[in-house]
C-alpha cells in the first residue's frame, strides 16, 4: 500500500522523504563512527585468539608424538639389551666357531640398534625442547591476546550498551521511511550513498554550490532545483540535490551591489 501511495505523490514530497531518510541514515552512521575500528580489531584479535589455540594444539599434539617416539625407542633399546644377554648365554653353549661369529654378529647388531635408538632419543628431545620453547610462547601470546581481547570487547560492549537502544530506533524510522519512497529512486539512493565517502546521497544547495562536493551550481540549475518539478543530480559528484528550505536552511539572498556613479571628467 505504502509503495502504491508514493506513485501518486509529488515530487517535492519524494525529495522530501528522502531527505528525511538521509538524516535517518547519516544519524546511524554517527552511531557507528563513534564504534570506529573497535569491531574489525575485536574481529582481529578473535582471529587471533583461534590461530594461536590452532597452533598450540599442533604443538602438543606433535610433542605428544615425539614422547610416543621416544617411549619406543625406549623400548626397542630394552629388547636390544635382552637380546644380547640373550646371545651372551647362548656363546657360552656353542660347538664351534662359525656358531659363535654368528651370535657375535648379532649381539653388535643389537648394540649398533641401542646406539641408533639412544641417538634417535637425543634428537626427539631436542626437537621437543624447542617445541616446548616456542609452544610457551605461543601460550604467553594467547594469554596476552586474551587479555586484550577481553578489554577490546568490554569497552565495545560499552558503547553498544549505549548507542543500541537508539540504533534499533533509527534504523526501524529508516525502514519505515524507506517504505513510502518508490523502489528506483530508493536503490539510487543506496547507490549513490555507498560511492560516497561520507555517506550522503541527497544534500541541499549552500551558497550556490553543491553540499557533497562544494562545486558551483549555475543559476539555471538552481531555479530549477527550488521548483521542484524534478529530481536533479550534481553533475560533479553524482548526489540528489534539493532546494535548502527543504532542509531547514535559511536561505539569505544576495543583495546586488551598486553600480558606481561615474566620474565626470574635465573638458
Amino acid at each position: 500500500m505504502a509503495k502504491k501511495a508514493t506513485k501518486e505523490a509529488t515530487v517535492e514530497e519524494r525529495l522530501q522523504a528522502l531527505y528525511d531518510l538521509q538524516v535517518i541514515d547519516s544519524k546511524i552512521d554517527k552511531i557507528r563512527t563513534v564504534r570506529g575500528e573497535l569491531p574489525l580489531e575485536v574481529q582481529d584479535l578473535e582471529d587471533e585468539v583461534a590461530g594461536l589455540e590452532t597452533r598450540i594444539e599442533k604443538a602438543d599434539e606433535a610433542i605428544k608424538a615425539l614422547e610416543g617416539d621416544i617411549s619406543a625407542k625406549k623400548n626397542q633399546i630394552e629388547e636390544s639389551k635382552a637380546a644380547i644377554k640373550k646371545y651372551e648365554e647362548q656363546q657360552k653353549n656353542v660347538r664351534n666357531n662359525r656358531e659363535y661369529d654368528s651370535l657375535s654378529k648379532e649381539i653388535e647388531f643389537q648394540s649398533l640398534e641401542i646406539e641408533l635408538s639412544e641417538k634417535r632419543i637425543k634428537e626427539f628431545k631436542a626437537k621437543i625442547e624447542s617445541k616446548q620453547e616456542i609452544n610457551d610462547a605461543s601460550k604467553e601470546k594467547l594469554k596476552e591476546t586474551k587479555n586484550e581481547l577481553d578489554h577490546k570487547k568490554s569497552e565495545l560492549d560499552e558503547i553498544i550498551a549505549e548507542t543500541e537502544k537508539e540504533e534499533k530506533e533509527l534504523l526501524k524510522k529508516s525502514a519505515k521511511a524507506e517504505e513510502v519512497i518508490e523502489d528506483r529512486l530508493l536503490t539510487a539512493y543506496k547507490r549513490i550513498r555507498d560511492n560516497a565517502r561520507n555517506g550522503l546521497a541527497v544534500v541541499p544547495v549552500e551558497r550556490s554550490a553543491c553540499g557533497g562536493c562544494f562545486n558551483k551550481i549555475p543559476p539555471q540549475r538552481q531555479l530549477d532545483i527550488s521548483l521542484h518539478k524534478k529530481v536533479i543530480v550534481c553533475e560533479h559528484c553524482g548526489r540528489i540535490l534539493i532546494d535548502p528550505k527543504m532542509a531547514g536552511i535559511e536561505v539569505i539572498e544576495e543583495k546586488p551591489k551598486p553600480k558606481r556613479r561615474a566620474r565626470a571628467t574635465k573638458k
